[in-house]
């Protein structure tokens, strides 16, 4: 039999176990040729699942991530939840993870040993106007979007929606294979939740119907917000997710700057470690 290779599951944007955002992490996936990292991820079905790598450009690790169709340059709660299992792994508590869209730093806080808390220093992210937008509100269901319908890139791309309640939020029932026609992109769908805001968001071509707790989304939604007077620079927002696929979700994001001059880009939440085991294949 071949030699196993190790894996830990996390749920992460999550304040207690079988919450949150799951993720699979190979905390030693050196030699792992990049086909079998791909089919690992689709036996495991879960948003994201990391392979961590010796590091190349003098960071801790470096991270591939790969959703069950799809490699991603970054992803938000893969990197957060790679930094809590590492730092628990090697008592770290700050961590730079080299990732397809540059080195990521972060700052870690452990709660015993199978939890933490975590803050990314994520890549600014690019801004344009999305041209699809008829198409992706016909998917949608939607007559319109009370923002204007931006797409911004921080190494995924994600496109935001803006809906006037929660409710309505929580009706949306998309047109997958529609929002699959549009690209490799996630749909991000956000209405305002008292002082804070919920957010569903759809990724169909990459994978993931819909995602519980999106880290990469959440920090181009906290400048779309600031940009658009929903929010303001500086701030500290409140994302909540994943409520209706039964794994409450709850990110904090931050975007300092300005709309002409954007300094730096904050996503902060909770980790917990729910098991480990190992995968017997060549």
């Amino acid at each position: 039999m071949s030699a196993g290779h190790r894996y830990v599951l996390a749920d992460v944007f999550a304040a207690a176990p079988l919450q949150g955002n799951q993720l699979a992490v190979f905390p030693a996936a050196d030699g792992l040729p990049a086909g079998l990292m791909q089919r690992l991820a689709l036996e495991l079905k879960l948003s994201e699942t990391v392979f961590v790598l010796a590091a190349e450009a003098g960071g801790d690790a470096r991270l591939r991530i790969f959703t069950p169709a799809a490699e991603l340059p970054f992803a938000g709660h893969p990197v957060l939840g790679s930094a809590i299992v590492l730092a628990a792994e090697r008592g770290l508590e700050r961590l730079v993870l080299e990732t397809g869209a540059g080195p990521v730093q972060l700052s870690v806080t452990l709660a015993g040993e199978r939890a933490g808390e975590g803050t990314m220093l994520q890549p600014l992210p690019g801004r344009r106007s999305f041209e699809r937008e008829a198409e992706l509100l016909a998917a949608l269901g939607l007559a319109r979007s009370s923002l204007p319908v931006e797409a911004y890139t921080n190494g995924p791309t994600h496109v935001y929606v803006a809906l006037e309640s929660e409710s309505e939020l929580a009706a949306l029932a998309p047109d997958l294979r529609a929002l699959r026609a549009l690209g490799e992109i996630g749909v991000s769908c956000v209405a305002r939740s008292g002082s804070a805001f919920a957010t569903r968001v759809f990724a169909p071509a990459l994978g993931v119907e819909e995602d519980p707790a999106t880290g990469s989304a959440a920090g181009p939604l906290a400048v779309h917000l600031a940009r658009h007077r929903w929010s303001e620079f500086g701030r500290q927002i409140e994302i909540r997710q994943g409520a209706g696929l039964g794994r409450p979700s709850l990110l904090l994001a931050t975007a300092v700057g300005s709309e002409d001059a954007l300094e730096r880009v904050e996503v902060a939440g909770a980790a917990v470690i729910v098991a480990r085991g190992e995968f017997f294949v060549p």
